[in-house]
């Protein structure tokens, strides 16, 4: 019977270990879950601190990331701008590109950004065809035609031209990445998991703000 209290008493008092062992968390390292620009980039948050993901629709790690930064949007920080930007590397993202900006300039961006990555991963098409893109925009109860005039218009060219300059200034080598305040850096690359993702970028945030304090 002794016996038996003591192997229930050592039981507990090991239960009461884990959540310390599971729950410690290691610092992020520069080179390892994060870079340090070359150089800081000018930003568009204010004061804020601003939050810049870079995503491409046709790409799987940001389809997987999508609802992660969707659930911490809900509960971001007052002192934190949150923007997206799609990436361009090569002729074949334009499309993607141009869609995301088409959209956000007819006020639609907040409906359907989620479902056009549905379109692609979930339903298989192929929206970087401009006649599959355009009729699948017509079925979203966008007029088709003013979706293809705005997608062609000047001012959504001029976005896709700073895309371009922005995956080249920030140096990416792949999306999805997070740029933080203009200076720092991570991908799901850098990260195992989008979760892992999320949590470097949350201890980017904390590391400006603690930056900002000792100016």
């Amino acid at each position: 019977m002794n016996l038996l209290r003591l192997l229930t008493a050592f039981l507990l008092l090991a239960g009461m270990n884990f959540p310390s062992i599971s729950t410690a968390r290691a610092d992020i390292v520069e080179g390892k879950d994060y870079k340090v620009l070359p150089r800081p980039f000018p930003t568009e948050g204010g004061k804020n601190i601003e939050v810049m993901e870079f995503f491409w629709y046709g790409c799987p790690h940001c389809y997987e990331l999508h609802p992660r930064i969707k659930a911490w949007l809900k509960n971001k920080p007052a002192d934190v701008s949150f923007r997206y930007v799609p990436a361009v590397f090569r002729p074949t993202w334009e499309p993607a590109a141009k869609t995301f900006y088409a959209l956000e300039a007819l006020g639609e961006k907040d409906r359907l950004h989620d479902k056009v990555y549905d379109a692609i991963h979930r339903n298989g098409l192929d929206l970087g065809r401009e006649d599959v893109l355009f009729d699948w925009i017509a079925k979203q109860g966008i007029d088709r035609q003013k979706f293809i005039d705005v997608y062609n218009s000047f001012s959504v060219q001029n976005q896709l031209s700073r895309s371009v300059h922005f995956s080249k200034d920030y140096g990416l080598t792949g999306v999805p990445a997070i740029a933080v305040d203009g200076r720092y850096l991570t991908s799901g690359r850098m990260g195992s998991t989008p979760d892992d993702t999320i949590r470097t970028m949350e201890e980017l945030i904390q590391k400006v703000r603690k930056e900002r304090t000792r100016k």
